[in-house]
C-alpha cells in the first residue's frame, strides 16, 4: 500500500480494491495506452435542494452544480505533469477523461497494475490497495475509475427452462402486455413524447428480432437508438442465454408498455468506470433527454469500493434534480446476492437511496386480471428475489416510518430494499424474440423496464415528469401501491436465512406493486 507520505501524496479515500479471485498474469505491457475517468467535486451542496425536492434544468444544474473551472483547471495541471492527456471533460457529469500509458498512470497515483484471467479465460486488468493522489488535490477529486476493469456487474435476469415433454396446453408465461393490463396501468396512453434511456452493459440487439417480436404483439417496433460509452457497443452475441437477453428482454418490455416512447440503450464495458460514465452520461444527456433510465445490473454491495458506491448515490442524486427516475433491479439470488458467505446482502445500485428499486414476484392471471401474487422464490435452483438491508447507505428520511429491520448479518439498520415489486418468475416469465429466437425470461430485470414503461405513461399522462417518487409513495402506500401479504421469503441457500413477507413494507417484496402515482 502506498505511503500517505509518498513524494506529496495521500490516499484517495474509499479506493481501497482487494485482490481479485482470479489467476495473475505477467502480460501487462506498461507502454500500453488506457483512458480513465476522474470525478470531482460538485461546486456547491445540493443536499438542501432535495429535500425541498426541487428541479433543474441542464442548464441550471450545470451552473450551479457541476464541476469548478479552477477545480478541473487543477486535475488538468496533474495530467501535464505526469505525461497524461486530456481527453474530455464534462461539467454536468463533474467527470475528466485522461489519456496515457499504463506506466505513467502507475507513477502518478502509486500503484501497480496486473492482468488477471478467470476461469473462463477472460483478462482483466487490476490494482490492489488505494490510489494516491497529490495533497492538492484532496476533497477535490472524489472518485478515479478505470485504471481496474475487473467485471463489476451480472444481469438480473433468469430464462425459463422447462423440463419435460412440452405439451399443447402447457402454459409458458405473459407477454408485458398481459402483465400491464392485469396491473391497472394506464390505458390511454402511450409514452409519446417520453424517452426511456436503458443501461446495458454488454450483448445488443438486432433489429430483425424487434420487428418480429413488436409484430406478433400487434405494436409498430418503437424507435430505438443506441449510444456508446466508453467503446460499448451494440454487439449482439448470437446466442439467446448471452447478454443479449438482457437487452432484448429491457427493450421488448419497455416498448410494449410504451410504445410510443423513444428508447435509448447506452452501451458501455462491464468495469465500474463503465458502468459509472453511462449511468451519468444518461442522465445528462441533453440530445435524448430520457425521463426515465431503466438498470438491470449489479452485484452485492462487497463489491464495490467505497468510491464508486458514493459516485453513483451522487449521480442517482443528480438525476433527482433533474426530475428522471431511476428504476433499478434488486436481484435474482435471494438474500445471500450469489455471495456465498452465508450472510445477507444487497444489491448495488439498487441499495441506492435515489433509485426506485424493483423487486420480484410470482404472478398468476385469470381473465384479464390478478389471481395470486406471491414473493418470487424458486430456490435453490430456481431464483429468488433479491432484497434486504444495506451495509453501507443509512436509513433514508422516506423509510423512516416503514418499520425497516437491521441487516440480518451486520445488523446495521440502513436503507432497505426492494420499494416495489412486480412479476420476475421466470415460471411466468415475458415472452422474449432474441437472435431468431422466441422464449421467456423473467427475473427482477424485467420488472425495472416495466416500470419504467409505467412511469413513461405516467408523466405523458400528468404531462410532467414523475421524477425521484420514493418519498411520495412512501408517504402514502396504501395509494400507489398493492401489498403483497402472502407469507413467503427471499431466502437463498447459502446463507439460509432471508426476509419474510410482511404486512406493509418487507425487505422481499417492498410496499407493493406499483399501481398509482
Amino acid at each position: 500500500m502506498p505511503s500517505t507520505k509518498n513524494t506529496g501524496h495521500i490516499l484517495l479515500q474509499g479506493s481501497l480494491k482487494e485482490a481479485p479471485e482470479a489467476t495473475q498474469l505477467n502480460t501487462l505491457n506498461p507502454n500500453n495506452s488506457i483512458e480513465i475517468t476522474i470525478r470531482v467535486r460538485r461546486k456547491k451542496s445540493i443536499e438542501k435542494l432535495l429535500a425541498k425536492e426541487k428541479r433543474l434544468t441542464y442548464e441550471e444544474y450545470e451552473k450551479d452544480y457541476g464541476a469548478a473551472a479552477e477545480d478541473i483547471t487543477l486535475v488538468e495541471s496533474f495530467a501535464h505533469q505526469n505525461h497524461l492527456s486530456v481527453s474530455g471533460i464534462d461539467i454536468g457529469r463533474r467527470s475528466i477523461h485522461l489519456k496515457g500509458k499504463i506506466r505513467d498512470f502507475e507513477d502518478a497515483f502509486k500503484i501497480q497494475l496486473s492482468n488477471y484471467t478467470h476461469a473462463k479465460g477472460k483478462v482483466f486488468r487490476a490494482r490492489v490497495g488505494h490510489i494516491s493522489i497529490p495533497a492538492n488535490l484532496d476533497g477535490i477529486v472524489e472518485g478515479v475509475f478505470g485504471l481496474d476493469t475487473r467485471p463489476i456487474a451480472t444481469p438480473k435476469i433468469r430464462r425459463q427452462h422447462k423440463s419435460g415433454k412440452a405439451h399443447a396446453t402447457a402454459f409458458n408465461g405473459y407477454s408485458a402486455a398481459d402483465v400491464a393490463k392485469a396491473y391497472g396501468f394506464p390505458k390511454k396512453v402511450t409514452g409519446k413524447g417520453q424517452t426511456i434511456g436503458i443501461i446495458e452493459l454488454g450483448g445488443g440487439y438486432k433489429v430483425n428480432d424487434l420487428n418480429t417480436y413488436f409484430a406478433g404483439q400487434g405494436i409498430k417496433t418503437p424507435s430505438v437508438t443506441a449510444v456508446s460509452v466508453n467503446g460499448g457497443t451494440n454487439d449482439p452475441q448470437g446466442k439467446p442465454d448471452s447478454d443479449d437477453g438482457e437487452v432484448l428482454l429491457d427493450i421488448e418490455v419497455a416498448g410494449t408498455i410504451a410504445p410510443k416512447a423513444n428508447i435509448v440503450v447506452y452501451f458501455t464495458t462491464n468495469t465500474d468506470q463503465g458502468f459509472l460514465d453511462a449511468v451519468t452520461t444518461a442522465i445528462h444527456d441533453k440530445v435524448h433527454t430520457p425521463s426515465v433510465i431503466s438498470i438491470s445490473w449489479g452485484s452485492a454491495e462487497k463489491n464495490w469500493t467505497k468510491q464508486a458506491l458514493n459516485s453513483f448515490n451522487q449521480a442517482f442524486q443528480s438525476a433527482a434534480l433533474l426530475g428522471i427516475t431511476i428504476t433499478v433491479a434488486t436481484g435474482d439470488n435471494g438474500s445471500g446476492d450469489n455471495v456465498g458467505d452465508k450472510k445477507v446482502h444487497a444489491d448495488f445500485p439498487a441499495s441506492c437511496p435515489y433509485v426506485l428499486a424493483t423487486g420480484g414476484t410470482k404472478l398468476e392471471i385469470k381473465n384479464g386480471k390478478v389471481g395470486s401474487e406471491v414473493v418470487w422464490n424458486g430456490e435453490p435452483k430456481g431464483g429468488a428475489t433479491g432484497g434486504g438491508i444495506s451495509d453501507f447507505f443509512p436509513l433514508p428520511d422516506y423509510q423512516k416510518k416503514a418499520k425497516v429491520p437491521a441487516s440480518l448479518s451486520s445488523k446495521f439498520k440502513g436503507r432497505g430494499i426492494p420499494d416495489v415489486c412486480g412479476n420476475a418468475d421466470p415460471v411466468t416469465g415475458y415472452k422474449v424474440v432474441v437472435d431468431g429466437t422466441s422464449t421467456y425470461f423473467g427475473g427482477t430485470s424485467a420488472v425495472a423496464p416495466l416500470y419504467a414503461g409505467f412511469i413513461a405513461l405516467i408523466n405523458q399522462q400528468k404531462g410532467t415528469k414523475a421524477g425521484f417518487i420514493n418519498p411520495l409513495i412512501y408517504k402514502d402506500p396504501k395509494k400507489h401501491t398493492r401489498d403483497i401479504t402472502t407469507p413467503g421469503n427471499n431466502t437463498s441457500t447459502p446463507p439460509g436465512i432471508g426476509y419474510d413477507v410482511a404486512v406493509g413494507w418487507d425487505a422481499a417484496t417492498g410496499l407493493g406493486v406499483l399501481q398509482a402515482l
